[in-house]
């Protein structure tokens, strides 16, 4: 998971900071509101989290820029303002959750995962590898010009890879997002599903686009082949 952090209290942006890296997360840092803006423009993140009181620039005009430009990635807002009628703005400015501060460090990591499964980034129309296609409103998929009978099931698992094209993602993270964080059943589930689409998608083609990550789980080749 890889996360923007824009505060400008130096010492509390560094101790969260480590706190997420020592949870295997990757954290940029900005001290102020338009370099955490240009950040955020300039690269992918899962989440980002703002600080609201901050010179210049506030959390609130920050994450209002960024959807006014299309950008729909997740926005936790972190901060110390606890008025209900600050969170209504949060909200209403365009962020996806409100944690004030002090903070409890293990909700903090409960509501990012939470939000970076969520996945609030805006899903293009059609999703591409190559030519390899899945038009999710359509329910259809296509390698070339030929048409790909999936289920339901199938289709949900392969618009996830598409979406994490290039990514490597585990066994329960493809479970979190298709069957949900209540699921009880076997996680060898997801060996069966992985196995149906390369049947689907890959041999009859040719292509080894599903990858087997061994030990840490699967990636779809970003080129489809």
């Amino acid at each position: 998971m890889r996360i923007l952090l824009v505060d400008d209290e130096k010492r509390l942006a560094d101790g969260v900071r480590r706190g997420l890296e020592a949870e295997g997360m990757v954290v940029d840092v900005a001290h102020d509101g338009a370099t955490g803006l240009d950040m955020a423009s300039d690269a992918d993140y899962d989440v980002i989290v703002l600080d609201v009181m901050m010179p210049g620039m506030n959390g609130y005009r920050v994450c209002h820029a960024l959807r006014a430009d299309g950008d729909h990635t997740p926005v936790l807002f972190l901060t110390a303002k606890d008025g209900e009628w600050d969170e209504v703005e949060g909200l209403d400015t365009g962020g996806d959750d409100w944690l004030t501060k002090p903070f409890s460090f293990p909700v903090l990591i409960a509501r990012l995962r939470a939000l970076a499964r969520r996945g609030a980034r805006e899903r293009p129309a059609v999703l591409e590898a190559g030519d390899l296609r899945l038009d999710p409103s359509a329910r259809q998929a296509f390698r070339g010009d030929q048409e790909i009978t999936l289920t339901a099931r199938e289709m949900a698992v392969l618009d996830f890879l598409l979406r994490r094209r290039g990514e490597v993602v585990t066994r329960q993270e493809i479970i979190a997002n298709i069957w949900g964080d209540s699921f009880t059943g076997d996680a060898n589930i997801i060996e069966v599903y992985i196995g149906h689409l390369r049947a689907k998608v890959d041999r009859p083609f040719h292509r080894q686009a599903i990858e087997t990550v061994r030990g840490v789980g699967y990636r779809l080749s970003g080129t489809g082949g």
